[in-house]
């Protein structure tokens, strides 16, 4: 104990000492523990042994208050590496003490294996691997292992963590990005300049990134640009459930010229031969399999603080198909995406660093470890800390937020948000609309058949389809079966714990957040959800007084603690002023643009120092998404109607109706097939 004693004094926390100082530790806890139970020894020899072994604790505990990295050896809990087993067994035997042999035999894990039973290989991906099954690894521009020289022996990881505790004010976490030559993709769309500057970062060789710009910078654009930009296909996408669907969407969106397939269950639909495949965390455990050998060039992990906790299956689902991706890619392009890569403590970067490659269990890597190299500086000097922290920002953190990029954004997007209806409620949608297209369907024949008059139509005559759609929409009061205000009703429900739950991320990540539901029973769930999370709301609705209602307001406006504003489309969707806020969910769709619009407005209006983001959260493979796709056709045309772009345009859809025809008409062309 003296010679760790010793060397701690000299800031000499070599590996090896720090080893010595864990095992000495480990003896005294052991010794104790024997000692209190000796019956052989009386209670004067006892009390001599504890009171030795206490002077001992006292030189570990004065030891550790010199250099506080130690501490973390001392917790009972911590990790005993091999060289400390080792170091145990020696001084163990020094001393005359016979050393049992550790059991070596490895105990099946019941766990672990009820998870290989569960992994699947899909047909597709087994037909991709057999028409391919000598994949060669990648391994050009690998470089070679960067070994600690001046800070061999160092603790680096906890003075690297501490070094973003100790960022001076105003120091922005931003590596050095390129100034892109152009603001254009390939397909032509006008990037912003921010988004540009990844893209280009990418393209100049940049492979590490953790993108944690603020919600509503186009994280996604930028990632899948860049994965264009490296030409890191095939490309794979871990990501939260409820935006797995959006993740393809954005796919056909940014990278015409790429294939996207999105993994669900079992992978029985999966496109094995596809550029991008977008997989939710949720069943990694399934697919970890053929995922870590399928020859990915590139990852991308989205909402990033999801694996924030290393201990959990989803993170460690994610290092490990991570580390086997640069077993065979020597530099493959690897993004974490989150809007708030911190949420308890600094400790939270600890999975995403590592799975950057930027660091492992115990030490950093790579270019990393060259650029600590470099600063010329140790954890004892103070100029290591901005040093340090300046070298991880350069290995690849991008955050910008919108007050910084303001000029280069739209001030108002409305961003859809796709969903999948799962389970029960989603079945059960999916049959009463089938019921709905059936019965509309045999109206149809039925007038078909009985009409008196008029030309045989080849096909399917579109005219009686827009007249039994307008007979079906009349008749929906006196009906008992389902109708089309009934169904958005049932998927607005259904949505709303999934929206509700996209709301609390966006609580957590932006600050306040405008909640807009339709119905009363959305607006109960998504409170009952808030209230499972210990997110403070306010609730307005329509049948509050206006003393209710002016307080709800005022909590929302003035109490930093209250997140969220959970309002009643129709009766807070005009003439209120929630610009606190420059998010808002709208939970179920209106059914005209207007509405929504004004609903939009209580953020996004004058005195709004912000870009505002309207996330309109869609059921995909329902009614929801032919009405979304209705509403913003009516928007579109009333558009070009108000910029006067000299065209004949209607602007009076009746959006019911229209979605009644799509549901009609593509029942009878199923039928036709």
């Amino acid at each position: 104990m003296r010679e760790v004693e010793s060397a701690v004094q000299r800031r000499s926390t070599v590996i090896s000492v720090r080893t010595k100082f864990q095992v000495i530790a480990l003896l005294v806890r052991e010794e104790r523990a024997r000692v209190k139970a000796d019956e052989s020894l009386t209670d004067a020899r006892r009390n001599e042994e504890l009171k030795r072994l206490d002077g001992i604790a006292t030189i570990l505990a004065q030891t550790a208050a010199r250099d506080s990295t130690l501490f973390t050896l001392l917790d009972p809990e911590a990790e005993i590496s091999d060289d400390a087993r080792e170091l145990r067994r020696e001084l163990l035997a020094k001393a005359g003490i016979e050393v049992e042999e550790e059991e070596t035999e490895q105990v099946p894990d019941e766990a672990a294996l009820a998870a290989a039973e569960r992994r699947v290989l899909p047909r597709s991906v087994a037909a991709r691997q057999l028409s391919n099954p000598f994949l060669v690894p990648d391994f050009a521009g690998a470089q070679a292992p960067v070994r600690p020289q001046r800070l061999a022996g160092w603790e680096l990881l906890e003075p690297l963590f501490r070094s973003f505790e100790r960022a001076p004010e105003g120091a922005a976490a931003v590596m050095p990005l390129p100034e892109p030559t152009s603001l254009r993709t390939v397909g032509g769309r006008e990037l912003m300049h921010h988004q540009a500057e990844v893209v280009a970062a990418a393209a100049e060789g940049h492979r590490t990134f953790l993108l944690a710009d603020e919600p509503g910078l186009g994280k996604t654009a930028q990632a899948l640009l860049a994965a264009e930009a490296a030409g890191a296909f095939p490309l794979l996408v871990a990501v939260p459930n409820v935006v797995k669907t959006n993740w393809a969407r954005e796919v056909d969106l940014w990278l015409p010229g790429r294939t996207a397939t999105v993994v669900h269950g079992d992978g029985e639909d999966v496109d094995g031969f596809a550029d991008v495949f977008v997989v939710n965390y949720e069943i990694l455990d399934r697919h970890i399999g053929w995922l870590g050998k399928h020859g990915f060039r590139g990852m991308i992990v989205d909402e990033a603080h999801y694996i924030k906790n290393k201990a959990s299956q989803r993170s460690q689902h994610v290092l490990q198909i991570a580390d086997r991706i640069r077993s065979r890619t020597a530099r493959p392009l690897m993004m974490a995406l989150t809007g708030t890569p911190l949420i308890n403590d600094i400790e939270d970067f600890r999975a995403i660093w590592q799975f950057l490659g930027w660091i492992d269990e115990k030490v950093p890597l790579g270019s990393l470890m060259a650029a600590l190299e470099e600063t010329g500086l140790t954890p004892a000097d103070p100029g290591f800390y901005p040093a340090a922290r300046q070298s991880v920002v350069n290995q690849g953190i991008v955050r910008r937020r919108k007050i910084d990029v303001a000029s280069d954004i739209p001030a108002r997007r409305v961003a859809d948000l796709p969903v999948e209806l799962e389970g029960e409620a989603g079945r059960s949608i999916r049959k009463a609309e089938a019921e709905l297209a059936r019965r509309m369907v045999e109206r149809y024949e039925t007038a078909l058949a009985t009409r008196r008059s008029g030309a045989v139509v080849e096909g399917i005559d579109h005219d009686l389809v827009r007249q039994v759609a307008t007979w079906e929409r009349e008749d929906n009061a006196a009906k008992t079966g389902e109708n089309v205000f009934g169904m958005l009703r049932r998927i607005g429900q259904a949505k709303a714990g999934l929206a509700a739950d996209y709301t609390a991320q966006l609580a957590r990540n932006v600050g306040k957040v405008v909640f807009f539901a339709k119905h009363i029973d959305v607006m109960d769930g998504a409170e009952e959800v808030f209230a499972q999370r210990g997110i403070k709301y306010s609730s307005i609705r329509g049948d509050q007084s206006s003393t209710v209602r002016q307080k709800q307001i005022d909590a929302f406006v003035n109490d930093p603690d209250v997140a969220v504003a959970v309002c009643s489309l129709t009766a807070a969707g005009v003439g209120l002023n929630l610009q606190v806020a420059s998010n808002l969910v709208l939970a179920e769709l209106s059914w005209t643009d207007a509405e929504q619009t004004q609903a939009i407005d209580r953020v996004h209006r004058i005195g709004q120092t912000e870009p505002v983001t309207a996330w309109r959260v869609i059921a995909t493979q329902t009614l929801d998404t032919r009405i979304a796709e209705l509403i913003d056709r009516k928007a579109g045309l009333a558009a070009r109607a108000l910029d006067g772009a000299g065209e004949t345009v209607e602007t009076s859809i009746d959006v019911q109706t229209e979605a009644l025809i799509a549901l009609l008409t593509e029942a009878l062309e199923r039928r036709t097939r």
